[in-house]
């Protein structure tokens, strides 16, 4: 298939590119920049916000838009995401009309707010900060426009992702850069926070092998569906990098809008890689 990625050059981007690549699919890379990106992609420069309605044609009419590109996507309170809201969905309503018939776009945890416990494709939202309020708007819009259109949409909503840690900007990035300044200790929450940790190759995997199949759509959680606590994933993380560092637990309070334990519903994904082997 010919797949566009808009962000190819983010942080999960160049891990679908190669992923995408690596199946046999025709990939068209659409950044500001190609840095790190796998060279056996096609690259584009295409103004995917301009707001033109041809913009399926100028991409080059790929089979399958997988959109990546957000702005400020570490930054959940940052006002870039309610205004760039409508060029977003201008966007995936120009792929539509122009006759894109798979549209995969990512999600997030964030969209659903305060939850405890195990979060499935009904789960109510009430997102709590601008990132997940602008994910959960765009979700809600692109799936009512596209209710009666010739179209599959899938909403691929991510949890908590780590790997290629140096390109982040999570809890793991954070170590990690403490420890090569040479600090010996990590201010740190209690820790206890269970969370649906996922490895960024293995997300890739999950975004590539949905985004190319189409018997499942709709909201596809991508996660591991098994809980672990913060506290136990990064003693695990300085563990495996050998780093020579200590948390100090309970120096920062848990964030308002963190549940003591939330995880995505993998059946469907689990579903869909056992159908896809």
């Amino acid at each position: 298939m010919k797949v566009v990625v808009t962000g190819a050059a983010g942080y999960i981007g160049r891990h679908v590119v190669k992923e995408l690549l690596n199946m046999g699919h025709q990939v068209v890379a659409v950044d500001f920049m190609h840095k790190d990106v796998d060279e056996r992609a096609e690259f584009s420069n295409v103004a995917i916000f301009s707001g033109d309605k041809d913009i399926y044609e100028q991409l080059g009419k790929p089979d399958v838009c997988i959109h990546m590109a957000w702005k400020d996507g570490f930054i959940h309170n940052s006002s870039e995401h309610m205004k760039n809201l409508s060029n977003h969905y201008l966007f995936l309503e120009n792929m539509i009309n122009g006759g894109c018939k798979n549209i995969a776009v990512m999600g997030t945890m964030h969209e659903v707010g305060f939850w405890e416990g195990k979060i499935d494709a009904d789960t109510p939202c009430n997102p709590l900060s601008q990132y997940g309020i602008a994910k959960n708007a765009l979700r809600q819009s692109l799936l009512l426009y596209a209710k009666d259109k010739d179209v599959n949409i899938f909403w691929l909503r991510a949890y908590y992702i780590l790997g290629d840690d140096s390109k982040n900007s999570s809890i793991f990035s954070k170590i990690l850069s403490a420890a090569e300044d040479g600090k010996k200790e990590f201010p740190f929450t209690t820790g206890q926070t269970k969370y649906d940790f996922i490895d960024v190759k293995t997300l890739a995997k999950m975004i590539a092998v949905s985004s190319t199949q189409t018997k499942h759509t709709g909201i596809i959680n991508v996660c591991t569906g098994k809980p672990v606590s913060l506290a136990d994933r990064v003693e695990q993380f300085i563990s495996e990098h050998g780093l020579d560092i200590k948390l100090q637990y309970g120096v920062f309070p848990e964030r308002p809008y963190d549940s003591k334990i939330v995880y995505g519903d993998s059946r469907v994904i689990e579903q869909i890689i056992d159908e896809n082997r």
